[in-house]
């Protein structure tokens, strides 16, 4: 096993025990939830085979629906948010490309990068768990206030998260 492939799998569990024992019930104003995980989906290496992505995203989002008890919404949501992630990377290529190895963070892109790749994914990572969840769009409204201000919350945590620990792997 390599370092990096280490660093991952201890990544992967340190995200799902803090999203499931200290985000779980961190909701504002009984709207707002706190996705944390999301981030450890999103800071993937960029040369990621597909297919391991969205096994990764099932593997989280099922881990995550366990705690949750939510049927499947987290392991779809991620699934899907894994499915996009190279096409929308494909869209936003920096100037001079990605280097070999390069994972999609703030430290190594920059703010204003990173806020183009992150917000639209933490969207429709949001917009998938909440509609799902009401079951169609009988409370539209309300439900995209939910996503909105979900993402907010969640891509605030996460902006945060990347000031408190930079990736310095780049540096």
């Amino acid at each position: 096993m390599t370092r990096g492939l280490i660093i991952q799998i201890i990544s992967f569990f340190l995200y799902l025990f803090i999203q499931v024992f200290f985000l779980k019930n961190a909701v504002l104003f009984h709207t707002a939830f706190c996705f944390l995980y999301v981030a450890y989906l999103l800071s993937l290496p960029v040369e990621t085979n597909p297919l391991m992505l969205m096994v990764i995203g099932f593997l989280m989002g099922f881990l995550i629906d366990t705690f949750y008890d939510s049927l499947g919404l987290h392991a779809f949501a991620s699934v899907f948010i894994m499915y996009i992630r190279n096409f929308w990377l494909s869209n936003i290529i920096p100037q001079g490309g990605y280097d070999s190895n390069s994972v999609p963070a703030l430290g190594v892109n920059g703010l204003q990068w990173y806020l183009v790749y992150m917000i639209p994914m933490v969207f429709i990572h949001q917009a998938l768990l909440f509609f799902v969840e009401m079951g169609g769009f009988s409370m539209f409204w309300f439900t995209l206030w939910k996503v909105i201000a979900s993402t907010l919350f969640t891509a605030s945590v996460i902006i945060i998260v990347q000031f408190l620990f930079p990736d310095r792997s780049r540096r």
